[in-house]
């Protein structure tokens, strides 16, 4: 079994769209949506969900009214301003509490309880392409990189059940927590970049952090018929990166006629983006197995 992430180092490349066209060509895969912040490959893969699952994660104060004396030591300690006062009552401001839990630790009366705080769902889902496990993180909740590893942990588990083939991860832009979390411990990374200025800037900063954690990056240019010399420069510095080139993807409005459609672009036609994904997809079978 094989886990492959794919990445971007920014949002809008189009590694949803190259995820789901791989979700389309493997056979025995297990599919995992990583970008718990802003989901998006069920839109494409339409899933049925089979279960649902609560996400804590850190905790929440909350005052009990019956029991508060009103002393208004917790508002004076509280470095967040949580705390709002509105005619002598006390309450907690969700949004801004941080649960570090000072106001609990000193408030004189015990009136503050510290319950487990609900940051999200995750989800076991049916699509034509297999099993999906995602996750949605709820407004201004803190952890996704957590929420990222119970998503991996759970597609892990999943296709160790089935025997799967591949773990195929649609992992979430950036450089940060969640993206750490997406690639620790994969076989292989491929990330899908744009060729623009701030595409290779971002492209380089990923892959500096998959050559920190030792995981064999792939690089592939999407529209990369838009700017063929910046294509090429940013082949040559993902190159002296350590970097593998795996290929390009030309423009093709038959991407956003998939999307529109909820299908992905494999499914569609066998246009050129088609035709480059699937090149792709037989180069990576060759490499990792």
């Amino acid at each position: 079994m094989k886990e492959l992430v794919i990445i971007s180092g920014k949002g809008g490349t189009g590694k949803t769209s190259v995820t789901a066209s791989f979700a389309a060509l493997a056979s025995n895969a297990v599919l995992a949506d990583c970008d718990v912040d802003a989901a998006d490959l069920h839109l494409i893969l339409n899933p049925e969900i089979c279960h649902r699952h609560d996400f804590y994660s850190g905790h929440e104060a909350v005052i009990r009214e019956a029991d508060c004396i009103a002393c208004g030591l917790c508002q004076t300690l509280c470095r967040f301003d949580a705390i709002q006062e509105s005619g002598g009552t006390f309450r907690v401001d969700s949004a801004s509490c941080e649960g570090c839990g000072v106001c609990k630790a000193f408030c004189p009366s015990g009136a503050i309880d510290f319950p487990d705080r609900l940051c999200g769902e995750w989800f076991v889902s049916k699509t034509r392409f297999g099993t999906l496990i995602h996750a949605r993180l709820g407004i201004g909740a803190e952890n996704s990189g957590k929420l990222v590893s119970t998503v991996r942990a759970q597609a892990k588990q999943f296709a160790q059940t089935i025997q799967a083939d591949w773990i195929l991860v649609d992992g979430p832009p950036g450089t940060g927590c969640p993206v750490i979390a997406s690639i620790t411990g994969a076989d292989a990374v491929l990330a899908v970049t744009e060729p623009t200025c701030s595409g290779q800037h971002d492209l380089l900063r990923v892959l500096a952090l998959a050559r920190h954690f030792k995981i064999p990056a792939f690089v592939c240019i999407n529209k990369w018929d838009i700017n063929p010399e910046m294509t090429g420069k940013i082949e040559a510095t993902a190159a002296e990166a350590g970097a593998t080139i795996l290929g390009r993807i030309p423009y093709d409005k038959s991407i956003t006629t998939a999307q529109i459609n909820g299908q992905s672009v494999v499914e569609l036609n066998n246009g050129a983006a088609s035709q480059a994904i699937q090149t792709l997809w037989e180069k990576l079978c060759q490499t990792l197995k």
